[in-house]
Formats: structure tokens, sequence, C-alpha cells
């Protein structure tokens, strides 16, 4: 059996520079540069139509970039990079199986195209599938299909696992169940890069983040790290009447206590605030001089969607 070239630790398991990829006038990736470190979670967010698909469909190998340069593993994609499909775990966002299949006859196939990985019964393991081995895929759920599609990415015992929205439609008991599973593999010392417009997901399974959006990074860090980043730990969002609107201004939120950054969207605004007890009182006396009441208030801690809306000014959800 042909040993795995060893990766120095000290090495980024995948590194592109400058990728682009065109659609005709259609410019997908625009000069993206990332850089993912061997070992951690690293997530990719952004709304749909950021590049996300298109930027891991290049780094998997199945997709030719325009310009950049793109090294996994240590090694560039060439010929038909057997040896380096050897090395790597793909779960793309669908996965289509034969519906009288059984569970173990298609993770059996799919098991057929490494040279070496885990056995079939510890990949049901990993993905708690042991009890569907002997199910036709048409009678699994779609949790369970998603957890076959995972378990295929992961029985070559992949050193680097590309997961692109793995847990998009899923009910919350599915969804966490993959938490579960990208949890192991990160104990394990695999490297995951993680796609997802799921801002809990990413903000509990990654150690680092890049926003994407237009196909370009516009913020790269920590999940803390960046919405340390706003200044403040608390988002107050509200809305008025229609016909009240235009007596209010951002100079004028600014200017109440404890409000470090004010936007406004669809009606809506969004302060960015040190402290919630201090600043919703002073909103409230603001709004009612200038005869606006509220229809609408909430607050929340700031999240990664909120550090989106900074940097985009409008939300991840309707981007």
């Amino acid at each position: 059996m042909t040993a795995r070239p060893a990766l120095d630790a000290a090495a980024p398991a995948l590194v592109c520079r400058g990728l682009v990829k065109r659609y005709g006038d259609v410019v997908a990736v625009n000069g993206l540069d990332l850089e993912v470190r061997r070992g951690e979670c690293f997530g990719m967010l952004g709304p749909n139509g950021a590049g996300k698909t298109t930027t891991v469909e290049i780094l998997e190998g199945l997709n030719a970039p325009d310009a950049g340069e793109v090294r996994v593993l240590g090694e560039v994609w060439q010929g038909d990079g057997r040896a380096l499909r050897a090395r790597i775990g793909v779960q793309l966002q669908e996965t289509k199986f034969p519906d009288k299949l059984t569970v173990r006859e298609v993770l059996t196939l799919f098991r057929s195209f490494y040279p070496r990985g885990l056995s079939v019964g510890v990949a049901l393991q990993r993905v708690s599938l042991q009890d569907k081995a002997a199910a036709q895929v048409r009678h699994l759920s779609g949790g369970q299909k998603q957890r076959l599609s995972l378990a295929c990415a992961l029985v070559g015992d992949p050193e680097l696992l590309f997961l692109d929205e793995p847990t998009t439609g899923l009910d919350p008991q599915s969804r966490r169940q993959t938490w579960d599973i990208v949890e192991d593999l990160k104990a394990r010392g695999r490297t995951v890069l993680l796609t997802t417009h799921y801002m809990e997901e990413a903000a509990r399974l990654c150690e680092r983040v890049a926003i994407v959006d237009h196909g370009q990074t516009i913020a790269l860090g920590t999940p803390r790290d960046l919405i340390a980043s706003l200044g403040a730990e608390h988002v107050v969002e509200f809305a008025v009447e229609e016909a009240s609107a235009a007596a209010l201004s951002a100079d004028g939120l600014r200017g109440l206590p404890s409000v470090e950054g004010v936007a406004s969207e669809a009606g809506r605004w969004r302060l960015t605030v040190r402290e919630v007890h201090r600043a919703v009182p002073a909103l409230l006396g603001w709004l009612a001089e200038k005869g606006a009441a509220p229809t609408q208030l909430t607050t929340h801690h700031a999240t990664l969607e909120d550090v989106f809306m900074a940097k985009t000014g409008r939300s991840l959800r309707d981007a």
C-alpha cells in the first residue's frame, strides 16, 4: 500500500491566491485569497451567489479557475488528480444516490474509490447510521440522507474535508447531529472547510471564518474577533410607522448614549450599542420627541450577521 505524502505541520492545508472565475459577463470569484491552517475548521460565510460554491469547486479540483493559484495539501491540481483526491473528502450541497441501493451498498461503493480509509462499519458509526445499514436509500429521511452523504465523504479517512452547505434544509435535530460529527473530526485533528449561511453554525464550529460577498473576502478572523470589530456587544433593531420615518436621522441616533454604530435597511434601523439598559430608554425618549412611536423593537447579542450588515449595509438573509 502506498503511504500518503507527509504534510509539513506548519504548512497550510489549503491556499488560494488571486482566484478568479468568470461565467460570461458574470464574475463569480473576483481575486479571492484564502489560507486554511492544518487541523482547523475554517468557515466561508456569505449569501447565495457570493461565490462560495464556485470557490469550493475550484479548490476540490472540480472546476478550473480563470486566474490565480491553488495549493491543496501542498500540491497543485494536475492530470486526473487521483493521488490528491485520495487525500480529501467532499460533501456537495446535494447528493443523489440510487433509491434501491442500501446504505451499506452505497458506502461500500464509495469505499472502493480509495486506496485506504475507514471500514464501512466504522464510517456508519461515525454518522450514527449503523442501524440503517440494510435500509434502502428511498426509505431514509432527509437528515439520514445527508448523513449518508457525509459518510461517503469520510470513508476515505480524508486529511482535508470539504463540506458545502452541509445542513441546509435539515431539521434542528439533524443539524445538531451534523455539528457533532464535525466536532469529532476536529478532535481527530482533521482539517475542515465549511461553507454555510447559518451564523450559529459558523460561530460554533469554526476557529476562523471568511465572510465572502461578490466573490471577494470582506472580513476574516475568529468569530469572536469579527464580532468585537463592531465595537459593541449588543444590537437594537426597530422600525416606526412610515408617516414618521422622515423625522429620523442617522446623526441623531449616533448621538444617543452607548450607541456605537447605526445602519438602516428597508425601513428598519439597526443600532450597535454597548449597554442595552442605557441605549433603549434613550432611544424611546428620542423617538417620542420626534413623534415616532416604534412599531417593532428587538435586542440581541451581536452576531456574525451583524458583521455582514456592517460591512455591506444589508442583511445576510436578504442578500
